[in-house]
């Protein structure tokens, strides 16, 4: 039999969870459920940077013996101890993980009253009101508590024809013949319990089948906002209107449906302002045949799909995305795009030439002024395998100062990709951002800086990509110059500025609200 979770799985999170100044990885893992009993019980694997290169399996010894079919990853310090914890998703359960700050972990999923039902996918943690409080959006996917399972008509790509094929022939359901569902927010309390407010605020009227999620300000208004991907129904774009409801507006925006009026399999998402120009722009990954859409902001709240405008449409054609991410490959002050990419039908082969279950990952140098060059040809042997990838973090595992990728597989052992653009010798800084009485991740933060004449901004967004957590620190690049400030505008309701001038090259340093710079250390 094929379960349509199968298939779904596979995310991470890039974290620090002990504090030693090294990002350590979390992978979720597919443990008990309706349909499927492993050989023992099974949730996720942590694994401990060494600071040599190393990593060290320390999911035991951190009191990560719960089992669930977990999905995704959602890493942040939600109490505000100064110390990360997890939400992780799953079909059927989903668990909060509390760090002790003594290496372990504790499930609070009931003590905390986060408890979604169903198929969990997807979480981002944002301050949707401002209150200085990190709540949680999770992503709910389908109803499948039937656990159908499908022959070729019924699968990804079935036609009516296809049902005189075999019926023994049992194929991953197409999430179409499935009806969709209400996401939950979750509102922080600050004593350790969250309040479910999806009716309160109005995104439990909308039914979707969520997979990816980001938290941006897309009007520039000072709160977060939300962009849903869907499945094989219109995304959505929560427009958040002062904290206290979120107005669905993606067809007056522009980014519900393809170009020509289509619902698309949306899975993977991030926003960034891509072009410079003070705005944050949009970007969903979709399943072969659609192309992804790279989606410039307009302004009032309005966007322009440009990805048939650069090579993005045209190389993504045959592709199916899932985890990506925005991020300064070679530190050169434009943001690049990376993706991984697999198609969900791993017999997807049998019925079309050109398309196959494993694709090769992608790696765009971005222009600066919105446009992609796909450069994977030029970054390494790892882009010209095929894997079957599903979520994908950006962080720098090495603290060189230039972002290293991760990206979980389906059914496989992850990939760790090394960054080796290093060796342009682009400066760089790296902010480690530390609220007072804002919200615990900075979300929602301003940061710009100078360098050669040129303001650069940047917004800390909250989750993204597929079922994964990026490293939360902020690298900052700007070529062979040097930085004449760099400015942090902190999130309400503290909204507080700290300006530091001629910061050092080459180097992280935290960030205490209202006070500057706390700490430094120079890079690797």
């Amino acid at each position: 039999m094929r379960y349509l979770p199968e298939t779904m799985s596979g995310g991470m999170a890039i974290l620090d969870y002990d504090n030693d100044g090294w990002m350590d990885l979390l992978f979720t893992d597919t443990g008990s459920s309706s349909f499927y009993k492993p050989p023992k019980p099974a949730g996720v694997v942590l694994f401990r940077n060494d600071g040599r290169g190393g990593f060290l399996d320390v999911t035991t010894k951190a009191g990560l013996q719960f089992d669930q079919f977990s999905m995704g990853a959602a890493a942040a310090d939600y109490d505000g101890d100064g110390c990360v914890d997890v939400f992780i998703s799953g079909y059927e359960k989903s668990t909060l993980l509390r760090n002790r700050c003594d290496g372990t972990f504790e499930d609070v999923a009931e003590k905390s009253k986060v408890r979604p039902p169903g198929w969990s996918t997807s979480a981002v943690w944002l301050d949707y009101d401002n209150d200085g409080k990190l709540d949680l959006y999770v992503l709910q996917f389908l109803d499948y508590s039937a656990l159908t399972v499908c022959n070729a008509a019924t699968a990804y790509g079935g036609t009516p024809d296809a049902a005189r094929d075999d019926k023994a022939d049992v194929r991953y359901c197409s999430p179409i013949n499935f009806r969709p569902t209400s996401s939950h927010l979750y509102r922080n309390r600050g004593d350790g319990t969250f309040e479910d407010v999806s009716e309160a605020t109005g995104v439990s009227a909308h039914k979707g089948k969520g997979l990816g999620v980001v938290s941006t300000d897309i009007n520039n208004d000072g709160w977060m906002d939300l962009f849903h991907a869907n499945d094989m129904v219109s995304n959505f774009l929560f427009v958040n209107r002062g904290g206290k409801r979120f107005e669905e507006r993606a067809i007056e925006a522009g980014v519900a449906y393809s170009a020509d009026g289509q619902v698309r399999s949306g899975m993977g998402v991030d926003a960034a302002d891509v072009d410079d120009d003070g705005k944050q722009d949009l970007f969903v990954a979709n399943i072969d045949q659609q192309s992804f859409s790279l989606y410039r902001n307009d302004g009032d709240e309005l966007f322009t799909d440009i990805s048939p405008q650069n090579s993005l449409a045209r190389e993504t054609r045959l592709l199916s995305g899932w985890g990506s991410r925005f991020f300064d490959l070679d530190n050169d002050g434009i943001l690049d795009l990376v993706l991984a990419n697999g198609h969900p039908d791993d017999k997807v082969g049998q019925r079309l030439a050109n398309v196959t279950y494993e694709e090769p990952l992608l790696l765009f140098r971005g222009t600066g002024n919105g446009g992609m060059r796909n450069i994977s040809r030029l970054a390494g042997p790892a882009f010209q395998k095929p894997y079957a990838a599903r979520g994908l973090a950006v962080g720098d595992l090495d603290n060189d100062g230039f972002p290293d990728v991760v990206v979980a597989v389906n059914g496989g052992a992850p990939i760790i990709l090394h960054n080796n653009a290093s060796a342009v010798t682009n400066n760089w800084l790296g902010l480690q951002l530390k609220s007072v009485t804002t919200n615990s991740a900075a979300i929602g933060a301003i940061i710009r800086w100078q360098t050669g004449g040129t303001i650069r901004r940047r917004l800390v967004t909250g989750g993204g990509s597929y079922l994964s957590s990026h490293d939360p620190r902020i690298l900052l690049g700007y070529g062979s110059k040097t930085i004449d400030w760099v400015e942090i505008t902190w999130p309400s309701p503290s909204k507080a500025v700290d300006r530091i001038e001629r910061p050092p090259l080459n180097r992280y340093l935290k960030i205490t609200e209202g006070k500057g710079i706390s700490s430094s250390r120079p890079g690797n």
